[in-house]
């Protein structure tokens, strides 16, 4: 495939770290076509969010129709959603232009603890969207929340949540652990066929981590309509978010958790040409 679109359904954060303008610029340093459909507004900065202004149903519905009955859309990220009105418009739209590879991560609550879904949308969450995408990526807490279960904090009872989300109708789980203790930090991918791979890669000593979960799964999105299949997506995508985070600390963005540099090897170039 010469070029790739990919489309971000997602909340704007202003700080440009996370939400939708991670995505784009994700997609864009990874070589694809970004585009965007809107769910929320927010007023939010490194320090935190102070405020939520929610797109209404129908005008996420409307930008999705415009858009899918237009652009040929190869992979699609689900970020923030908001409430359970947008989540039943995006269901809807993906009923019915079926688009190939959506990952969904289930934005519930941002780093610095504002919540960013409402918890009476978990539920729609849980039963349209996580059944209809091909891939989920939670983090501890959030598959959690997704269970109504406690947190867990060992990769074997990581193993046994991933599988109970697949009970919930999920086609792959990717089980985020970087919420353990230790030098080091473990997803699992599990498959419905019982098939689990193991991603390990090392913590990288920054505070700069806001938007980590936004990158990757963008990543994942962008690299699956190119790759050979989901172990190959993830392994790379989760490649350039380390590099990304060891390269945080080059830029000066915010007084709080800053974001990971999205463009390390395009602003690398220009240095290596000369």
């Amino acid at each position: 495939m010469s070029s790739c679109n990919i489309l971000s359904i997602a909340g704007s954060d202003p700080s440009g770290g996370a939400g939708i303008q991670a995505d784009l610029k994700t997609f864009s340093a990874l070589g694809g076509y970004g585009m965007a459909v809107i769910t929320a507004l927010t007023a939010q900065s490194t320090t935190g969010v102070t405020a939520v202004h929610e797109v209404p149903g129908h005008f996420v519905a409307a930008q999705l129709e415009t858009l899918l009955g237009d652009v040929r859309v190869d992979a699609v990220k689900i970020g923030m959603l908001a409430n359970a009105e947008v989540v039943e418009a995006v269901a809807d739209a993906l009923d019915r232009h079926a688009p190939p590879h959506v990952v969904l991560d289930p934005v519930m609550v941002a780093k610095s603890g504002d919540r960013l879904l409402a918890p009476e949308a978990i539920e729609a969450v849980r039963t349209r969207l996580v059944p209809r995408v091909d891939l989920i990526t939670p983090n501890l807490p959030e598959a959690a929340e997704l269970l109504g279960e406690e947190e867990r904090h060992d990769l074997s009872s990581m193993r046994e949540q991933a599988e109970r989300l697949l009970a919930l109708g999920a086609r792959r789980v990717l089980l985020k652990g970087g919420h353990l203790q230790g030098e080091s930090s473990t997803d699992l991918l599990v498959a419905p066929d019982g098939r689990v791979a193991t991603f390990t890669a090392e913590r990288v000593a920054t505070r700069n981590t806001h938007g980590t979960g936004c990158t990757l799964s963008s990543a994942i999105a962008a690299l699956l309509p190119r790759r050979r299949d989901y172990d190959d997506a993830v392994r790379d995508a989760k490649d350039y978010l380390t590099e990304a985070l060891r390269r945080a600390d080059d830029l000066d963005v915010g007084r709080g958790k800053g974001p990971t540099h999205h463009f390390h090897a395009w602003w690398d170039a220009p240095r290596r040409r000369g």
